[in-house]
């Protein structure tokens, strides 16, 4: 499904009432709520508007994790966990054993071996790792997705990774999780926002090269996946209809 929007105001505010809707949805049918939070500057606001409404979902049973993470100090402005934890998760009545960050501490490939325990704790059987209840993702212009770039393999066994990519001169060491994790979460959220957006957009949404496009890798097997996005990313889609405008 695609939710077209005015702008980033509007497309915040939806997303924040999906969340809370499929955070109590969680914790009604299955007692707790396993959440992957995405980077970067587009889920700020939604952050923000969760943490100006901590009691509309119960923060004391929620798991929050991450989709990728950027290897540079908790306090750097680049680091997701950071950003998250200043924004949104100081703000709300959340355990601190339940926020599981990837450690940036660390090396890489430990970082990447301490993740993967760290998801085993909660494996959903026979999966290896926790079924998220949901998964935030964001989209690059060249069509990224977490830290899965272009030209990447589609193969691969393991739930996270260590990844080596320069994008707009952001750091360039990373952990993300994988399309093994996304595609077992229950519901997928993209929020993709402005025209530098509009190409990738219209290519993933028309199942082009996944090596290419690597937000196009993602496709629940037995979720959802909604794509918000901003009338300006929406602007080269085919078939804009009516109904798909808010």
């Amino acid at each position: 499904m695609v939710r077209i929007f005015p702008n980033l105001e509007t497309l915040s505010h939806a997303a924040a009432e999906t969340f809370i809707t499929i955070a109590n949805e969680s914790t009604e049918q299955r007692g707790q709520f396993f959440v992957a939070l995405n980077g970067g500057g587009t889920p700020k606001r939604l952050f923000e508007l969760l943490a100006s409404a901590p009691d509309k979902m119960d923060w004391s049973r929620t798991h929050v994790f991450w989709g990728d993470e950027r290897m540079v100090p908790a306090d750097d402005p680049e680091n997701c966990y950071g950003m998250a934890k200043r924004i949104l998760l100081d703000h709300v009545a959340i355990p601190a054993d339940h926020i599981h960050r990837v450690r940036t501490d660390l090396a890489p490939a430990e970082a990447v071996a301490d993740y993967i325990r760290t998801l085993e704790r909660f494996a959903s059987p026979p999966l290896a790792w926790p079924q998220f209840d949901l998964i935030l993702l964001g989209m690059g212009d060249d069509g990224h997705t977490a830290s899965l770039f272009p030209g990447s393999s589609v193969d691969g066994s393991d739930p996270a990774i260590s990844v080596t990519a320069d994008y707009q001169g952001r750091p360039a060491n990373r952990v993300t999780l994988t399309p093994l994790v996304f595609n077992s979460a229950r519901d997928v959220i993209f929020m993709a926002t402005g025209a530098s957006k509009a190409e990738a957009l219209k290519r993933v949404l028309n199942g082009d090269s996944e090596v290419q496009f690597p937000a196009a890798r993602i496709h629940p097997t037995d979720g959802n996946i909604t794509w918000f996005v901003d009338e300006v990313a929406a602007q080269k889609l085919y078939h804009q209809s009516e109904e798909q405008k808010l």
